[in-house]
């Protein structure tokens, strides 16, 4: 199953006038990165960097000068895309940006259904929060300390890893996928887990009271309570 993780970094936030000037993609296949990116800085074609927005991410118009636009780097998106699912964080926000370039390509919109969003899944899984990525990252004890600006690759790597976590964590089976090989049997490989006994058993923690209590309470069930067998 390929996977896209991807970020954008924009001019502003309006996706109808503001532009992408940074993409960034990780592949991932059976949920590990196969080490395949996509990455480019994009020339906005004339359209201001908003203050606020280069505050975030650090992006001047001097580093656009001469970088490929959005229309010169579609079809090799698209092909980088092709079939897989896309993850991003705030998923809503990534792909109207992307979708509104496709747009004025008058190409057709990348569907609803084959994108992720993490934020998403975050906010079910940790309700009370936070779940902003760098949240997210010392929650999970991902590294983050090397981001000091958001940027759409290095964000797309840590996302990578934070998605891993969100869906379950690291597997301790590992299964080849014997469709990806032709020639290859599907190999399960497992990990055996030893827990062992304590050295000297814990204290309880009952008071004498909640013992008597607990007592009265098992009287009232009748001669076939649970707590009468031996």
């Amino acid at each position: 199953m390929r996977e896209i993780i991807f970020d954008t970094e924009t001019t502003g936030l309006d996706a109808r006038e503001d532009r992408i000037i940074e993409l960034g993609c990780i592949e991932l296949d059976n949920r590990f990165p196969t080490g395949r990116t996509f990455h480019h800085y994009i020339n906005p074609q004339g359209r201001a960097i908003n203050p606020e927005a280069q505050a975030v991410h650090g992006i001047g118009p001097e580093q656009l000068v001469g970088k490929p636009t959005f229309g010169d780097l579609a079809e090799k998106f698209l092909a980088f895309i092709d079939g897989a699912k896309l993850v991003a964080h705030n998923a809503g926000f990534d792909m109207g940006f992307i979708n509104a370039e496709f747009a004025r390509l008058g190409h057709p919109a990348v569907g609803q259904e084959r994108v992720v969003d993490t934020l998403a899944l975050a906010r079910r899984k940790h309700p009370m929060g936070p779940n902003s990525l760098d949240a997210l990252c010392r929650r999970y004890g991902i590294d983050n300390s090397h981001r000091t600006k958001h940027g759409a690759l290095l964000d797309s790597e840590l996302l990578a890893e934070v998605y891993i976590e969100l869906i379950g964590g690291k597997q301790a089976a590992l299964i080849l996928d014997s469709a990806a090989r032709p020639d290859a049997v599907a190999v399960q490989a497992t990990v055996e887990i030893v827990v062992a006994a304590r050295p000297v058993p814990l204290q309880s923690r009952l008071s004498e009271a909640e013992r008597a209590a607990h007592a009265k309470m098992v009287e009232t069930l009748g001669e076939k309570a649970l707590w009468l067998r031996q």
